[in-house]
């Protein structure tokens, strides 16, 4: 242990077992993950196990509803589906055999944590014929957003123009760990937003594109709408419709509608054939 720190002296043989206690339990506290940060609804889940849509059933409500969520909106959908750790080893054939055209694998959250099933995740559905991405769950109240983007994108959230790879997307939701809007003012989370979006553009060449859900948005961005005329929406709202969308969109591009679906549970839809599916892998 003298490499990881220099400046920790260990007891002697003197030292009381109370002594040996505290030093060990420091030792652990330097050398483990950011820690989760109480709050006042309840436990928290340790940090790395947030997946897309963690808040959306506790603070939107909306229990998944019976029967086919594309009924009433305009355009052909092409249903797609979104995975974290928490899937494990997937069944991407059987989702293929299914109908499931395209998905996204969670690559990282803040700038501490890599899913460990990525590999299987994000390269499974390439291997059957689906159209694959992946996404980061940000977590404003630890690092940059500048310094999220680098490490999305040094850990699975590049893109390659090769049809079959969607550009990266920004899941930007309620806080798992701590306060809704990870302590920051409208202002001061837009920014931090920008800044995620900017570097993401800077090192892919794409737009990323945004996960939320319009409640959580107008409460910790003031319903900004300056990011819509080139950032994608992905909008999460367990209902029959998408619903009303942030401001500044006029439409969605993705929706994801429940949180229990068929062999994995978070599935989504596509506003649109698999040809716009394609599409927006192409850029």
């Amino acid at each position: 242990m003298d490499d990881v720190r220099s400046d920790i002296l260990l007891p002697s043989s003197r030292s009381s077992r109370l002594g040996l206690t505290g030093v060990l339990t420091g030792l652990l506290l330097f050398l483990s993950p950011p820690a989760a940060v109480p709050h006042s609804g309840g436990p928290t889940a340790p940090r790395g196990s947030a997946y897309m849509g963690v808040g959306v059933r506790a603070h939107d409500g909306g229990a998944p509803l019976a029967g086919d969520r594309s009924a009433g909106l305009r355009v052909t959908q092409t249903e797609g589906v979104d995975v974290s750790s928490h899937q494990g080893n997937v069944a991407w054939s059987t989702l293929w055999s299914a109908g499931t055209k395209w998905a996204y694998t969670k690559a990282t959250e803040g700038t501490y944590y890599k899913n460990p099933n990525f590999s299987q995740q994000y390269n499974g559905p390439y291997s059957v014929g689906m159209i694959r991405g992946s996404y980061h769950f940000a977590t404003p109240d630890t690092t940059s957003g500048k310094a999220q983007a680098d490490y999305f994108v040094d850990h699975g959230g590049g893109w390659s123009k090769d049809g079959k790879t969607l550009p990266g997307v920004l899941d930007i939701e309620w806080n798992p760990y701590g306060a809704s809007c990870y302590g920051k003012s409208k202002s001061g989370m837009v920014s931090w937003i920008k800044d995620f979006l900017n570097r993401y553009k800077a090192r892919t060449g794409r737009s990323a594109v945004i996960y939320t859900a319009t409640n959580w948005w107008k409460d910790c961005t003031g319903n900004y709408a300056g990011f819509a005329s080139s950032h994608p929406l992905w909008i999460a709202r367990y209902a029959s419709t998408p619903g009303t969308l942030p401001a500044g969109w006029s439409t969605h591009t993705m929706w994801q509608y429940t949180s229990s679906g068929k062999t994995v549970g978070d599935h989504d839809k596509f506003n649109g054939s698999l040809t716009r599916v394609r599409a927006l892998a192409n850029g």
